[in-house]
């Protein structure tokens, strides 16, 4: 599909591709729009079993929102009902890989949160610097980065406004994996195709499970992921795992 979002799939990966590499990625509102309409394609299709997003270029994954789209807006009544691509990918159901390389700031950087698995080239930079420009970022940075990293370490990269390389975001827990740039785009590719080969109930609910930690007290957590566990059960994947554990196999989730 055409666009500066660009969506395509094959082998249960769909594939999100921002498409804007002469201005590192930046995302306009009508791309943010293009994105809420690629989302919803991915949840509803069965076929999709994992997101991979990723940014067109060497250059950025993305520099976040295009500075020059958020002087345009009417009023800030019309900013506070826009599009938030950064809520827009936290929101899919499915797994998300993103693979991050260059400049991944301000809303680039909050949309690499709302992935699951986070893959960075060595060449990236992290950085959030919204106070630096008059705003706080809208995208979730203020919520989910104490949750992911501490709150000492996000404390830092949001009030302070530090950028950090790849190895400092392994460090911290934020990124995954890194690997070298021309490595970036076959190793994410390889691990969605992995999350696309398991259990597509088994692998929405591990994702819903974990989405629940984040917010949920202990024992209610605990109650959500058994039932959770009962609605995997519900599915009947269980039965294929079973027969493929005894016959030594690979588990075939076909649906």
């Amino acid at each position: 599909m055409q666009g500066e979002v660009r969506l395509s799939i094959a082998d249960g990966i769909a594939e999100l591709l921002l498409n804007r590499a002469a201005k590192h990625n930046a995302i306009t509102p009508a791309m943010a729009r293009q994105m809420a309409e690629h989302a919803r394609c991915v949840d509803e299709n069965d076929a999709v079993r994992v997101v991979l997003l990723r940014g067109a270029g060497e250059r950025a994954f993305c520099s976040g929102s295009d500075l020059n789209s958020l002087a345009s807006y009417a009023s800030a009544w019309h900013f506070r009902n826009r599009v938030e691509y950064a809520t827009v990918i936290r929101t899919i159901r499915k797994p998300i890989v993103a693979a991050l390389q260059g400049w991944t700031l301000g809303g680039g950087a909050e949309m690499s949160l709302g992935a699951d698995i986070r893959i960075a080239a060595d060449t990236t930079r992290i950085g959030f610097p919204e106070v630096q420009r008059g705003w706080v970022g809208g995208g979730g940075a203020s919520q989910l980065l104490p949750r992911l990293i501490g709150h000492a370490a996000a404390t830092r990269l949001l009030l302070l406004a530090d950028q950090i390389d790849a190895a400092e975001a392994l460090r911290l827990g934020l990124v995954h994996e890194v690997v070298a740039p021309d490595e970036l785009l076959a190793r994410a590719r390889a691990v969605a195709a992995t999350l696309a080969g398991f259990s597509p109930v088994a692998a929405q609910s591990v994702k819903a499970a974990l989405r629940a930690a984040m917010e949920a007290p202990l024992s209610a957590g605990l109650t959500y992921e058994n039932e959770m566990n009962v609605l995997c059960f519900s599915a009947g994947d269980h039965l294929e795992g079973i027969r493929a554990f005894n016959e030594k196999r690979p588990a075939n989730f076909a649906r």
